[in-house]
């Protein structure tokens, strides 16, 4: 990695959280990419001392000591999850064409910005590619020898992407849900009428607001132009996120604080753009199959099939 230099911007998304927000900053800084955009959200009022976190969290970017065109985009007012980094990344890919993504609790191995970079540059112009991800949930099973693999997830704890996926084709309130609802495009992508089943369930939260997230809204996009995502063969990106104050990790989980691995270079890539279904069948039992998952996965379809009958 020494005689690797970073081109690619970074975002940088923070809130309140100035301990997790300075480990991650501390590996950005060792990378130092050239553009640094910021984007935070601004405190709940009736949250007291919540209003110092967020200046504390804020105050962890003035540590910048390389070279680097630093952009801040701050909300003065608590904008919530889904409106803050959905326009958040709004902003970023106005300003640049292409992006790493960070949030405040997702801490990357420093081989994951050369591993991005390459594969941006590699995948610019390839449609049946969305992003690129740093997550790797397989827990050591392997499938052959190549550096990465092509899943339908879009996992995106460390990420990046570039402005065409983003600015043209993205919406925050996904007002085409109905007509993809209605058609047969997820059902062909997916191939599981209980996935088709759960995942409207969380889109259809997502589209009637009833939910406080902007990445249901990105999967939907993504599955609707049957777009795949990359993932490492290692995983390259630690939730360190998971604690009591955490907006959506709050609970224990064997995702919590995954030991890092490091990519090795070149990048053996995969002979064709095709999804590994065997890593991506072991991803819906682990994650969506688990005890918990599954008492949760049948009050969702309880929904679903009464939200479809309404809606038919």
């Amino acid at each position: 990695m020494t005689d690797f230099t970073l081109r690619t911007p970074v975002a940088f998304i923070i809130f309140n959280r100035p301990e997790v927000t300075q480990r991650v900053f501390a590996q950005i800084a060792k990378a130092r990419p050239p553009k640094l955009l910021v984007v935070g959200d601004g405190p709940r009022k009736a949250r007291i001392g919540e209003a110092e976190r967020v200046a504390a969290a804020r105050d962890i970017i003035r540590q910048v000591n390389w070279p680097c065109d630093v952009l801040y985009n701050y909300s003065d007012t608590n904008l919530g999850c889904k409106a803050r980094v959905s326009s958040g990344l709004d902003w970023v890919f106005e300003q640049v064409p292409e992006a790493i993504i960070l949030e405040d609790d997702c801490l990357p191995d420093q081989s994951f910005f050369r591993f991005c970079e390459d594969l941006l540059d590699r995948y610019r112009t390839d449609q049946r590619v969305g992003m690129i991800s740093g997550d790797n949930f397989q827990f050591g099973r392997e499938y052959n020898d190549d550096s990465y693999y092509f899943s339908k997830y879009t996992h995106i704890w460390g990420w990046a992407s570039w402005r065409d996926r983003w600015v043209k084709e993205y919406d925050v309130d996904i007002k085409n849900w109905p007509q993809i609802r209605d058609g047969s495009g997820l059902v062909n992508f997916l191939e599981d009428h209980k996935e088709v089943a759960f995942w409207s369930a969380l889109f259809n939260k997502a589209h009637l607001n009833q939910v406080d997230t902007w990445d249901y809204q990105w999967t939907l996009t993504n599955w609707s132009k049957g777009r795949l995502t990359i993932l490492p063969s290692v995983n390259l990106i630690s939730n360190i996120g998971f604690s009591a104050d955490a907006t959506h990790t709050a609970s224990a989980s064997r995702f919590a604080n995954m030991s890092l691995g490091s990519m090795a270079f070149p990048l053996k890539h995969p002979a064709e753009v095709i999804q590994n279904k065997a890593a991506d069948d072991f991803t819906k039992r682990d994650w969506f199959l688990t005890p918990l998952w599954k008492k949760a996965f049948k009050r969702i379809q309880i929904i679903s099939k009464r939200w479809m009958h309404s809606a038919g």
